[in-house]
């Protein structure tokens, strides 16, 4: 009887030692995805494919209700995940079997599902869902913006929580198809094409699809009256622009510049390659917003833009983030300069072009503005800090690093190393090392120097001697872009002073 106990004491041994590590218990996913900047959001265990939203909204009441079906991967043996969000939600269901779930945190909702996710197994993840969106607070703020007819959501770096569930961080992007219901004579304007649309019993549904790869950051979603305009780029991009109807006297400025888009992305397809997407277009609904955002293919603009007349420069920053910060999106919130200083410097290339002042002229007026004992030159474009990663200087200093760049290797080399990156890291998520190491190889220049003095080094960098400020006639239209401040004193002071998601006059 002993030798039997001890035989199965060792065969029970050695089945353990032969389980594989894969089999360990499972773990639950990280409540958020390892961002310093903001460290809950976004979350770990999963990576999301697609998500399928299925919604209706009352304009009259705001009241939202919807139906999220989420297609993702484990990265892990799952005990229980985390979805990013801040409705009220009544059923989750996970590979068709009801899941437990709670809210947690600011805008944590925690799903336990039936049995385990195994690592690598598909997961399919159904959440129902309804709330007043402008009613609902976090940090201070709501990213849902009500408008006389509709609403509309846009905001960064955080707007999805107000009307999907999401893993939402840009390192995890995936496909969309947006369904809205709307009562009849009211649109839905969503992401990407519209594939169709029906109506029935006084309701209108239309269908959108973004079939790229998207931040959650970048979905965006507008209810109202518009007025709809299609077209075609000369280049061949399917256009879709919309305007409020009650725009008032900013309505002609407003229609001006973003009536001007497919000529714009034409010849920003010049400088950084093929356009990535399959439309573009902008909206600009009835808020009282002052900036804009780049939401993928489908452009939000504040009326307050165009306040003072029709600008294109605005138009051409936020179609410059379809590839620098849409198709190629930052790995983490620092890497923000790879967005906007990209951005900010297609608009002095755009003066360029339109014979309104040099990149060159541009930067010298930028530098020569600042003193060096100005804020300005305490921010590190590389590195800004979740304080304020939106600062003025994130755009204009970080425009002066990318002029630098271009004296530094030369024309030929700089505007090769401009369409490179949107094409070797297309759909995808990327570094400012990583950046670096493109421009280094194709130039053949080492630039960490050059780099550290520009974007990580505290300081008004060594530059020629002050001279008399020459404006550049395009500088108002940069200017009014408004690349600072707070969104509308939204929820910036809301977190005790700083930052997080929103700038007046801005155009992210």
């Amino acid at each position: 009887m002993r030798k039997r106990i001890i035989a199965a004491a060792a065969s029970a041994v050695l089945l353990l030692l032969a389980v594989p590590a894969s089999a360990a218990a499972p773990t639950p996913g990280a409540p958020g995805i390892g961002d310093p900047y903001y460290p809950t959001y976004g979350n770990g265990g999963y990576d999301v494919s697609h998500y399928d939203l299925r919604l209706k909204y009352q304009p009259a009441t705001d009241l939202l209700e919807g139906t999220a079906t989420i297609l993702a991967t484990a990265t892990q043996d799952l005990s229980r995940f985390d979805l990013d969000f801040a409705l009220d939600v009544s059923e989750v269901l996970v590979n068709g079997r009801p899941a437990r779930f709670a809210a947690d945190g600011v805008q944590e909702l925690v799903v336990t599902p039936a049995a385990p996710l195994p690592k690598g197994s598909a997961v399919t993840v159904v959440v129902r869902y309804s709330g007043t969106p402008s009613e609902v607070s976090r940090y201070g703020f709501t990213a849902w913006h009500r408008t006389p007819d509709g609403a509309v959501a846009a905001d960064e770096p955080e707007s999805a929580w107000w009307w999907f569930p999401s893993n939402d961080h840009p390192a995890d992007k995936a496909t969309f198809d947006v369904s809205v219901l709307v009562p009849e004579g009211t649109q839905a304007i969503s992401n990407g094409v519209l594939t169709s649309q029906s109506s029935q019993r006084g309701w209108t549904r239309y269908n959108w699809r973004e079939n790229k790869p998207q931040a959650t950051y970048l979905a965006t979603l507008a209810v109202g009256r518009f007025d709809l305009t299609t077209g075609t780029s000369a280049g061949g991009v399917p256009v879709i622009n919309a305007y409020s109807k009650d725009l008032g006297d900013n309505d002609g400025a407003a229609r001006a510049s973003v009536e001007r888009t497919g000529e714009i992305v034409d010849w920003l397809s010049g400088i950084f390659g093929p356009y990535p997407f399959s439309s573009v277009g902008g909206y600009v609904p009835n808020v009282p917003t002052h900036y804009a955002l780049e939401t993928q293919t489908r452009v939000f603009y504040s009326p307050a833009q165009f306040a003072g007349g029709a600008n294109t420069s605005v138009v051409v920053h936020e179609l410059a983030h379809q590839w620098y910060g849409d198709s190629v999106s930052l790995e983490r919130w620092s890497d923000i300069w790879l967005n906007e200083g990209f951005a900010r410097y297609a608009q002095w290339l755009w003066s360029e072009h339109e014979g309104e002042g040099t990149a060159q002229e541009l930067a010298d007026y930028v530098y020569a503005s600042h003193p060096a004992d100005d804020p300005f030159w305490q921010v590190e474009p590389g590195d800004p800090g979740a304080d304020d990663p939106f600062a003025l200087a994130v755009y204009d200093r970080g425009a002066l690093a990318v002029q630098q760049l271009r004296g530094a290797v030369g024309d030929e080399a700089f505007f090769r190393i401009l369409r490179a990156w949107p094409t070797e890291h297309r759909y995808g998520n990327a570094t400012v090392a990583q950046f670096q190491a493109l421009a280094e190889r194709i130039s053949g220049k080492p630039l960490g120097p050059l780099l550290q003095t520009w974007l990580y080094t505290p300081g008004k960098p060594a530059g020629p001697a002050p001279a008399a400020l020459r404006q550049p006639h395009s500088w108002q239209q940069i200017e009014a872009t408004g690349e600072h401040g707070s969104r509308a004193g939204s929820h910036a002071d809301s977190r005790a002073g700083t930052r997080v998601g929103g700038q007046l006059g801005a155009s992210q």
